[in-house]
């Protein structure tokens, strides 16, 4: 543990100069004499390979290990290495459990992870315990005990844990959020937020039909239809919340002053996926004799401590646009993501919307300003850059992360206190204060100036 000794000691020593030379925090220039966080990736699968390439991108970092039980993807992550001139990284992946000899490398600092979501807390437990700065890709537990599981273990061995949402860095999020902060729309009062995306040619297929053309899942599924599909026939909540959720958490100051504090949810009937597989798949096709157990739309409301109100949709199952339905309204007025619109009592035309895009240049996050031309080309519109950058800066200063595993255990509550709910018809469900009373005197996180 000696090199994670120093690499801390000459990263909080490099760490002050961040400031005065932000294009060297950022990576950007070259040939920096910065101490090198050297990383690993547990899972090189779609959302891996993404972090990957974004990551090679940096000259701050070092790909030391990666992971995978899959030797298809194992190549693909070592050719991306190879030609982007990087050194070949040390391969595990011939079992499941293999990650954890990944974990007992010495010179590895940070693990980031990537994986099916049943491996996603065991294996953050498992960094955290190994003293590993750990990024986990979203959502990051399926159980009350999970979440529990996060927090206990970051509080146990003080190693930082991110949940690593991407979109709580878009454009519009942060500009939305940076009004907030600027009280543009006043006291808030309520806000909308959901997972709205036909995942059908997702959840559904075979590999041997063109995309999105499937009807196969598990053994016989490729990619997330190997394992997210299943969750599906066998549960009824909302299993992804944290793309919607994400980006409003903030803008409440949850777990900083304000925390969740109960949730009722409802589902609808499960039709979707039995029309898809019919349509495609024909009425003989034995997928279409199963009974899913999520409803095609799940709509969970949530309370918080200082009276707002929070209404998350998800909606994965049935033919539609892709939509986060974000809406943030206060006293003052409101934002809509659909439509692109935004009213401000005394600025707007009464009763008549405003294109959002006047406003949202208006208020552009200091980030986007400054640094949206390296975001470019770097996934999800640019904000995986944000999310990755975000994630490289805090652990090379060894600090806690703009979202860490307090946000990490709340936001994915949702989904077993939403099963909850729905099995015993809209109950409300209470929230774990997982901060333990401590959001009572959290200050909120500033965004506008240590979110990198």
């Amino acid at each position: 543990m000696n090199s994670r000794r120093n690499f801390v000691k000459k990263s909080a020593l490099a760490s002050t100069g961040l400031a005065l030379a932000p294009s060297i925090s950022f990576g950007i220039t070259k040939g920096s004499n910065a101490a090198k966080l050297n990383i690993g990736l547990i899972g090189v699968g779609l959302r891996g390979t993404n972090h990957l390439n974004n990551l090679l991108l940096r000259d701050d970092i070092n790909v030391v290990a990666i992971c995978d039980v899959d030797d298809a993807r194992i190549q693909l992550g070592l050719d991306i290495i190879s030609k982007k001139g990087a050194a070949k990284p040390k391969v595990f992946g011939k079992n499941e459990y293999d990650y954890k000899n990944l974990l007992e490398l010495d010179e590895l600092d940070a693990v980031i992870i990537a994986t099916p979501w049943l491996w996603h807390t065991r294996m953050a437990k498992d960094s955290m315990l190994a003293g590993k700065y750990t990024g986990l890709e979203v959502s990051a537990a399926n159980t009350l005990e999970e979440c529990w599981d996060l927090v206990n273990t970051h509080e146990q061995t003080g190693t930082h844990l991110m949940i690593l949402e991407n979109v709580n860095y878009r454009r519009d999020v942060l500009a939305v959020l940076n009004m907030v902060k600027q009280n543009v729309f006043g006291e808030m009062v309520h806000y909308r937020c959901g997972y709205q995306h036909d995942l059908r040619g997702v959840l559904f297929n075979d590999g041997k039909t063109a995309y999105g053309k499937g009807v196969e899942f598990g053994e016989k599924g490729i990619s997330e239809s190997k394992w997210r599909t299943q969750h599906s026939l066998l549960r009824n909540g909302d299993f992804y919340p944290t793309h919607g959720i994400g980006p409003i958490a903030p803008m409440a100051d949850i777990n900083r002053g304000n925390r969740f504090l109960t949730i009722t949810s409802h589902a609808t009937n499960a039709v979707g996926f039995k029309d898809y597989i019919t349509k495609l798949g024909g009425e003989e096709h034995p997928n279409t004799k199963l009974k899913w157990k999520q409803g095609d739309v799940v709509t969970s409301t949530i309370e918080t401590s200082n009276g707002e109100t929070i209404i998350i949709t998800n909606d994965c199952n049935l033919p539609r646009p892709y939509s986060l339905g974000f809406r943030v309204q206060g006293a003052k007025g409101l934002w809509e993501v659909d439509g692109n619109r935004i009213y401000v009592e005394g600025k707007s035309k009464p009763h008549r919307w405003d294109e959002a895009n006047q406003w949202l240049e208006k208020y552009d996050h200091p980030l986007w300003k400054k640094y949206g031309t390296y975001a470019k080309g770097a996934g999800h519109g640019g904000m995986d850059f944000f999310v990755i950058n975000a994630f490289v800066q805090s652990a090379k200063q060894n600090i806690a992360p703009p979202m860490d595993a307090y946000d990490a255990a709340a936001w994915s509550a949702i989904t077993p206190l939403s099963e909850l709910s729905i099995a015993n018809n809209g109950e409300p469900q209470d929230f774990p204060d997982f901060t333990r009373g401590n959001w009572i005197k959290r200050k909120p996180y500033n965004w506008i100036k240590d979110s990198y």
